[in-house]
């Protein structure tokens, strides 16, 4: 873990390098600017050795399975909306828990000026890759995932040349806070799905954990520090809780942004207290608290909208139960938010392939 948080991206890192040899300020500004405004960047407008990088960077590894990625679509077609909302409740508080890594995200101010744009923009890239055939060759998750890529090794030159990046933080976006994330999108998401009471079988875990180990390939993570399994993603979480969890203004800061956010997408005022209330149960007190999320009261909340989501007498007082149906509420109008969200620039409204749209229940959705 110590040697991966001194290793970047040389592949990518050295695109953007060049682009800075050359001179080029405004090249690397304006590609930049091009893949944080577009989905899908013209390709005549990218300069050639990012095309070359694109080329290069496009296969999946060799080691990749083709049925373990159909199972893991699979979850997620069936759970999406869950999903999604573990990304915002669960995974992405896990990430700000991170004291030296979230100081990248504190430094990249559109995160928390405009969180809105930049967290629909990280559940697109988690419908791009878990949608069926999204690693195919016709699928946006490729493409998104390099894409994303390149936006980090521009990231890392600009703090690096910035003179405000603090070296005991490490290499920034380096490869154990990229790790991290990995596993928060995917064994953060099944754990949290799990005890809000998803059936979740053992194949289906290891199947959602391949999709991701594939997308860390793809983002340039090195194949050895990818966890072999389920079992071996657990570990890894465990490990950076232990090596980097801690209190930091910058990740309460994160985290107020976040929730304000959740609330801003919510149809009405109903399900405010929703994001901090589920991220505190599925984090758990000490983690809660070391992002400042406050402390809901259950019983207040749960009398207001719960009287009228069927939970029988005596659930309203068992967390687990409530936590699971408030889940259920809360994923739905999330989604629903989502897809209303206008990003600006060149990219669309939040967009979920049709079919998976109509199974999700949001097929009102023009």
């Amino acid at each position: 873990m110590d040697s991966l948080r001194e290793q970047g991206d040389p592949l990518a890192d050295q695109v953007v390098a060049d682009l800075f040899a050359a001179g080029s300020v405004s090249a690397v500004n304006s590609l930049m600017r091009m893949l944080a405004e577009n989905d899908q960047p013209p390709a005549d407008s990218l300069p050639q050795n990012v095309k070359d990088f694109l080329a290069a960077s496009a296969a999946l590894p060799a080691w990749a399975d083709a049925d373990q990625i159909r199972k893991g679509e699979e979850v997620f077609w069936k759970y999406g909306p869950r999903a999604v909302a573990m990304l915002v409740t669960y995974a992405l508080p896990f990430c700000y828990l991170g004291a030296k890594g979230v100081q990248v995200l504190a430094l990249t101010a559109r995160l928390y000026t405009n969180p809105q744009r930049r967290i629909i923009e990280t559940a697109q890239m988690v419908v791009d890759v878990m949608s069926p055939g999204g690693l195919g060759p016709a699928g946006a998750g490729i493409r998104t995932a390099q894409r994303v890529r390149l936006m980090h090794a521009g990231v890392r030159y600009q703090i690096l040349h910035s003179g405000q990046w603090n070296p005991a933080w490490n290499h920034p976006v380096n490869h154990e806070d990229q790790v991290g994330t990995l596993a928060a999108f995917s064994w953060v998401t099944v754990d949290g799905l799990r005890r809000l009471g998803t059936p979740l079988t053992d194949e289906e875990g290891e199947a959602y954990i391949h999709v991701w180990k594939v997308v860390g390939h793809l983002l340039g993570i090195p194949d050895e520090a990818l966890p072999a399994s389920y079992a071996d993603a657990g570990d890894m979480v465990a490990a950076i809780a232990r090596r980097q969890f801690a209190a930091c203004p910058e990740g309460q800061m994160m985290m107020r942004a976040l929730v304000q956010m959740i609330q801003d997408s919510l149809p009405g005022n109903l399900l405010d207290a929703a994001p901090e209330l589920l991220t505190r149960y599925l984090l758990g007190d000490r983690q809660a608290d070391m992002l400042g999320v406050s402390r809901s009261n259950w019983e207040k909340l749960l009398l207001l909208p719960l009287t009228g989501w069927n939970l029988a007498e005596g659930e309203a007082l068992d967390h687990s139960a409530a936590a699971s149906r408030l889940m259920e509420i809360f994923s739905q109008s999330l989604i629903r938010g989502f897809v209303w969200v206008e990003r600006g620039g060149n990219k669309p409204a939040f967009s979920i392939p049709t079919a998976m749209r109509e199974t999700w229940g949001v097929d009102w959705v023009a």
